[in-house]
């Protein structure tokens, strides 16, 4: 089992991932703390992280005879980011998440974690295994932290000396073997996380209420997105990265050097009047592969109003906005209308 693991290793640089482990799928500790956290109502709209919690504390109920994670980490920062009043300085620009830049990250890593199994199968001959990347109900940041991959910081995302610009993937499998020992948590005094974080979404140390959390609304949250945090999510229109561009860990972060993480369609650069002008078709067609399809152009066009609102006011700003204010969405023209209000101008 010790020469496999290293091979396992071995086999996973080789298909491009950053660092492998393997934990061990006890998780009752976490699965209470998850309970408190669902407890608390702070998953919001993401009722599937109640509907299926006991999953995620029991990966044998999911898996039959699961006895390990493996756990893999690929690296997808595209670029050498500058600090956060830098990023978001150009009021005007769309802030898309770098996560969501380029190519559909689910495809990519699952695709690696499939070809790291059929490795394992023709060494070992068949076992039992199931491939996930963010894709069924795991506690991927747990089993990363207990498979040596970092330790949780106090943003809830994990993180390692690197710092924390990386998917992360598992394959809950019934090999037996040898696990790993945790890495110290290194975070210290620093809460810098907590202290940039716009809606205030980081209650505390490792604890983040999701219906604040920016990345939150503009993904998961279906419905309207709460007057009173519009003004505070700015152009951030997709995803918000502030807490880990403010990691003092992400310093040491190199820029990944995988094509299919590259920014796409202009996503790096692009205005938010450019993209509220996509219709419905060039919204599929442009973002075909990529992440941010899922959420729908309805919601993309709300977040884009959003962004709008908070834009400096211009001739273009007003255009675009008087332009969608008789959508056949109710959800698009409320926010249009906010958006709108915030200029000045009557709806």
């Amino acid at each position: 089992m010790a020469t496999l693991k290293e091979k396992i290793r071995q086999w996973g640089t080789e298909l491009g991932f950053q660092a492998v482990g393997v934990a061990e799928v006890d998780l009752a500790a976490a699965g209470g703390r998850l309970a408190e956290w669902l407890a608390l109502g702070w998953h919001g709209e993401m009722d599937y992280m109640a509907r299926h919690a006991h999953l995620r504390a029991q990966p044998a109920a999911l898996v039959p005879g699961t006895a390990r994670a493996i756990s893999c980490r690929m690296d997808y920062l595209p670029d050498a980011p500058a600090p956060v009043e830098e990023e978001l300085a150009e009021r005007g620009r769309a802030y898309v998440a770098r996560y969501a830049r380029g190519r559909d990250y689910h495809k990519v890593m699952r695709n690696r974690l499939q070809k790291l199994c059929d490795r394992i199968a023709a060494e070992t001959g068949p076992f039992r295994y199931r491939v996930f990347a963010d894709s069924a109900p795991v506690m991927e940041v747990e089993l990363a932290a207990r498979a040596a991959l970092g330790w949780r910081g106090k943003h809830t995302l994990l993180l390692d000396r690197q710092g924390s610009w990386f998917f992360l993937g598992e394959i809950y499998c019934d090999l037996p073997l040898d696990c790993d020992s945790e890495q110290a948590n290194r975070c210290g005094t620093c809460e810098r996380c907590i202290e940039i974080c716009p809606t205030q979404a980081i209650v505390g140390p490792y604890r983040l209420d999701a219906r604040r959390c920016i990345s939150y609304l503009t993904i998961e949250h279906g419905s309207a997105i709460p007057e009173d945090l519009r003004p505070l999510i700015g152009n951030r229109v997709y995803g918000c990265d502030d807490c880990q561009l403010v990691c003092p860990w992400n310093g040491f972060a190199q820029p990944s050097a995988e094509q299919d993480f590259q920014a796409r369609a202009g996503l790096d650069r692009a205005s938010l009047v450019e993209l509220f002008s996509w219709t419905a078709a060039e919204f599929d067609e442009r973002l075909r592969g990529s992440p941010i399809r899922r959420i729908g152009y309805e919601r993309w066009l709300r977040n884009l109003a959003v962004g709008l609102g908070n834009a400096p006011t211009s001739p273009n700003v007003i255009a675009s906005l008087r332009e969608r204010m008789n959508h056949p969405s109710e959800l698009v023209r409320e926010h249009v209308h906010w958006a709108l209000s915030r200029h000045g101008m009557a709806a």
